[in-house]
């Protein structure tokens, strides 16, 4: 036993202390929040938009060539995104679209990553603007507001209450497949761990403690959504 716990304390240190290895953590977790926030805003402004245009041109009987073709962009947009695995399009993103441009790593994956949220934020805002009975937009539209304005008046806040769990699940989905980041060279939270790994040559505490790091980070997430989700509900009371 006493064996057992002096290798525990010896990889402890080795994992953490030894060239202040706890700093690589920090620096990784660091890196892997950037790119999870920034991305989820990027996702939600983008996955918005498509869900609006393709609503627009669902509900409105006046489909003009801009919306038709704007609708039929966001279609290839979807299907392409949703369709293609999230690694391939981080490293498409990194080595063939700024393959021969000098460019910092965290805004690449910010926007591989908000790209690709964006397209199931689109379809999780669809579905909610979807829910809402019609004849709210003919009441709204019968009261005076034009397409626009009833949509953000009246549609929308009743949507973000519907989509809300389904929005903060999607948040959680983004932090943990940010891990891939290190496809391309990026130092996060998980990158760091395998760094740690390569020094220390034992895998058990670097990967044990990014697991640990990512399990608070989802439960802190939860907490802190299932306390808007509640006071989102209790609005409606």
């Amino acid at each position: 036993m006493q064996d057992l716990w002096q290798n525990l304390v010896k990889q402890f240190t080795a994992t953490f202390i030894t060239e202040q290895r706890y700093m690589l953590f920090l620096n990784g977790l660091k890196t892997t929040l950037t790119i999870t926030f920034c991305a989820a805003l990027l996702g939600i402004v983008l996955g918005f938009l498509i869900a609006y245009c393709r609503t627009t041109y669902e509900r409105t009987l006046r489909r003009g060539p801009l919306l038709k073709f704007l609708n039929f962009l966001c279609n290839v947009y979807l299907t392409v995104i949703r369709g293609t695995p999230t690694m391939i399009q981080v490293l498409i993103m990194y080595f063939v679209i700024f393959g021969s441009v000098k460019i910092d790593k965290v805004p690449v994956a910010v926007l591989a990553f908000g790209m690709n949220s964006g397209a199931y934020v689109a379809e999780i805002f669809r579905g909610g603007i979807m829910s809402i009975d019609y004849g709210q937009m003919e009441a709204a539209r019968s009261l005076g507001l034009n397409y626009t304005q009833a949509t953000w008046r009246v549609i929308l806040p009743q949507t973000i209450k519907n989509v809300f769990p389904s929005l903060g699940n999607e948040l959680i989905v983004l932090l943990k497949e940010t891990s891939i980041s290190g496809y391309i060279a990026l130092q996060d939270l998980t990158k760091a761990g395998d760094i740690v790994r390569s020094r220390t040559y034992s895998a058990f505490f670097p990967y044990i403690s990014v697991a640990a790091i990512y399990l608070v980070l989802v439960l802190i997430l939860e907490k802190i959504l299932g306390n808007i989700e509640g006071r989102l509900a209790a609005s409606d009371r």
